[in-house]
């Protein structure tokens, strides 16, 4: 065992610090890492975990990537999907895609003696990703679509359940007007309740049968609108979008479900230099209290530092004694703040216990993302840091005489 290292340890577990002003100094750095690692540990894992649960329930509602035709021109309003060098059968193929489902979707109002919404009416067929979409049932089921004849149950959100004052099994009247026609009015039946946080979902849309949604649209039943294509990855999204648009056909387009809602992904974007900033602040807070640490060790045992020097160890190597002391110091602290950081978690998301508005933040509670690699980062970063940082402080030991020191009381 190399010299430096064996001196640190046995400084570190010397009982003469139990009496002594390291007891306070060596509680003030553990503590500031402690506190370090908890605080970013939670940033990490619930920004990580804001932004992952915000773009799955984009995607999950309305696939990570849709294929529709370029004549709907970004209209709620299908047009019938071109099948010129549409290869549906190889994008399934595609190893990151996990389905696809069919729909053609329409614009509308909901009206009874209560009030009435606008909507757009999304007809589903029988490749619906029912499975998928359960996850965002509060009540009730979703619809069951077979595509012969005609199903009249639809799922609303909570939020359109609410200003109508529905319940699962009433009853709706949906109008639907095309130009140059007459309005055409469908009665459905409400057979779930949804509710995915995001406005711009949870506001419009209603899931329902396809063949309503073409016979509104003057489709055929073979026609449809739109493709979903739900990946096993959304991190694959960036990577399989340009596939995906290759094989969708020259007059059909592809969007992105990270693309298709533009704001949300501005509000998104803010996670990351939050992240980033509090991580900043709280490393720079860990090393101002490790390089006081430091210092003040070095003041206290000038007599040993001196008494070292005179039996011949070279600055360097005392250097090395306080920069091992130090870090070991941080460990106690890096393992009871992971400890704290991560049971707080842990609790958070198994039993979600702070709450969000999700008018506000498109979730209605803090979502965590426990990633074993982050988790380590964390630790050894702080860790590394500080290490570097204590380097020039450490040259302090540098300027003590070995007369003077030994003399020092």
């Amino acid at each position: 065992m190399k010299f430096p290292l064996y001196f640190s340890k046995k400084i570190a577990f010397s009982k003469d610090n139990k009496n002594n002003l390291s007891r306070i100094i060596v509680f003030i750095g553990r503590l500031s890492v402690a506190l370090g690692v908890i605080v970013s540990l939670i940033t990490v894992s619930t920004g990580l975990g804001s932004k992952k649960a915000i773009k799955e329930r984009m995607a999950d509602f309305s696939g990570h990537i849709s294929i529709k035709s370029k004549q709907s021109n970004n209209s709620y309003n299908s047009s019938v999907l071109n099948t010129d060098g549409f290869q549906l059968k190889k994008i399934k193929a595609l190893p990151d895609v996990a389905s696809t489902q069919s729909y053609v979707s329409v614009s509308g109002i909901l009206r009874n003696e209560h009030n009435f919404a606008g909507i757009i009416f999304k007809g589903v067929g029988k490749d619906f990703d029912s499975a998928r979409f359960r996850k965002f049932i509060i009540a009730g089921k979703a619809p069951v679509v077979t595509e012969k004849g005609y199903n009249n149950g639809i799922c609303i959100s909570q939020k359109i359940a609410n200003d109508l004052h529905l319940k699962v099994k009433d009853s709706i009247v949906a109008i639907f007007s095309k130009e140059n026609q007459s309005p055409l009015y469908r009665k459905f039946e409400v057979v779930g309740i949804y509710k995915t946080d995001i406005k711009m979902i949870d506001d419009l849309f209603i899931i329902g049968g396809i063949n309503h949604a073409r016979k509104i649209q003057g489709m055929k039943n073979t026609e449809i609108g739109g493709v979903d294509v739900f990946l096993k990855n959304i991190n694959y999204i960036d990577e399989d979008a340009p596939k995906i648009d290759q094989l969708a056909g020259y007059k059909n387009y592809t969007i992105k479900a990270t693309d298709e809602y533009p704001q949300i992904m501005d509000f998104i974007a803010i996670f990351d230099t939050n992240i980033a900033l509090i991580i900043i602040i709280m490393m720079v807070v860990v090393i101002i209290n490790i390089v006081m640490v430091l210092l003040i060790l070095i003041i206290e045992r000038t007599n040993s530092i001196g008494m070292l020097k005179t039996l011949g160890a070279s600055n360097g190597q005392i250097r090395a004694i306080f920069i091992n002391y130090t870090l070991m110091i941080m460990i106690p602290g890096l393992v009871f703040g992971n400890l704290i950081g991560l049971g707080f978690l842990l609790l958070q998301k198994y039993l979600g216990i702070i709450k969000l508005n999700p008018e506000n933040y498109y979730l209605s509670v803090v979502p965590v993302d426990l990633n074993i690699f982050y988790i380590l980062a964390i630790s050894l970063g702080i860790l590394l840091v500080s290490g570097i940082s204590l380097i020039l402080p450490s040259y302090l030991i540098s300027k003590i005489s070995p007369v003077k020191a030994i003399k020092y009381n």
